[in-house]
């Protein structure tokens, strides 16, 4: 009988480790949207499609790991978008249209794509294609420091920061 518990215990504790190690969920289109109503956070939009192999790479050598999980949980709003969905529904600026309807207004022709936003909704920039884990981190460390604003072009940042940095 002490072993049947001791295995039970053992089960428990193990599902509840990898519960708390597995990682965190990036949002939905709208429930991300209503999170930034309560937040100064910029937004990042991860336009992918089912079928997309680089996709699957991204979510697995970037977004998984620790450092990146953390620093994008920590400073934005990450929400993943099926660019291919035609039956949802979203809002935009205030127009209703499908996440299709909005990967073609943010002029997105190829998977993954990634836009940043201002806490305000107003687009940054959108970047296509798979990015590697330090190089998406550096890109997380502009946007965070809104280096954007101050006329700072990534390849400068990347040298030597920016004088914009109002979050340390």
């Amino acid at each position: 009988m002490k072993k049947n518990m001791f295995f039970v215990l053992l089960v428990f504790v193990l599902i509840f480790r990898i519960g708390l190690t597995a990682g965190q969920s990036w949002f939905g289109y709208n429930e991300g949207i209503e999170h930034l109503k309560d937040s100064d956070k910029h937004l990042i939009i991860d336009f992918y499609a089912d079928w997309c192999h680089w996709c699957k790479v991204m979510e697995k050598e970037t977004f998984s790991d620790p450092e990146v999980e953390k620093y994008l949980f920590e400073n934005f709003i990450p929400i993943r978008l099926n660019a291919e969905n035609t039956t949802e529904t979203i809002s935009f600026h205030g127009q209703q249209m499908t996440p299709r309807q909005l990967t073609s207004a943010f002029q997105i022709r190829g998977f993954p794509s990634l836009a940043f936003l201002t806490p305000d909704m107003e687009i940054i920039t959108v970047i296509p294609g798979y990015i590697k884990k330090d190089m998406f981190l550096n890109i997380l460390r502009y946007m965070e420091h809104e280096c954007y604003k101050s006329q700072t072009t990534f390849e400068e940042f990347l040298e030597k920061g920016c004088d914009n940095r109002i979050k340390e």
